[in-house]
């Protein structure tokens, strides 16, 4: 079994709805969800003007390849409604693989640990609540301080309690 910890997400429609199918869907298809994160509200990245995304982590243990799991959650996301417009465009629903075990995949489609999270407060904020001692695999710094450090001015503010099951 494999552990792949995840980021979901979206800025349109009703976002806690949309994140709750995203983890209902993966529970039910490509593994277990057996840790989420709170939910967080949290401004756009990219200097592009939208409203605010939600954010959760996940927790999902899967007997699927990194590879099969990518996969399968771009086709959840098309399933809730993403259709791919612009980078760092507004969506219904993104879901990123932030880490897959403790593996470092580099592969055109894939690239894991995800190669901006150290710098993302919206994804490190999420994680730490999970996980804070967790040692990123390449930076080799445990998420809490990867945190501490990080450049993003960004708002991270967190909404409500876990949606999981």
């Amino acid at each position: 079994m494999n552990t792949a910890i995840l980021l979901i997400g979206g800025n349109l429609g009703n976002r806690s709805q949309n994140l709750r199918k995203a983890v209902d869907l993966l529970d039910s298809t490509a593994g277990k969800v057996v840790r989420a994160s709170s939910l967080y509200a949290t401004a756009p990245w990219g200097g592009v003007k939208q409203p605010n995304y939600l954010n959760q982590a996940l927790e999902l243990q899967t007997p699927l390849t990194a590879t099969a799991l990518l996969e399968l959650m771009m086709d959840i996301e098309r399933q809730i409604g993403r259709v791919r417009r612009e980078k760092w465009g507004s969506r219904v629903i993104d879901i990123d693989m932030i880490f897959f075990n403790n593996d470092v995949i580099d592969l055109p489609q894939l690239k894991v640990p995800h190669p901006q999270m150290a710098n993302r407060r919206f994804v490190l904020t999420p994680l730490c609540e999970m996980m804070p001692a967790f040692v990123h695999p390449v930076l080799q710094q445990p998420l809490s301080y990867l945190l501490s450090i990080c450049p993003d001015p960004l708002p991270v503010h967190k909404r409500q309690p876990s949606l999981s099951k």
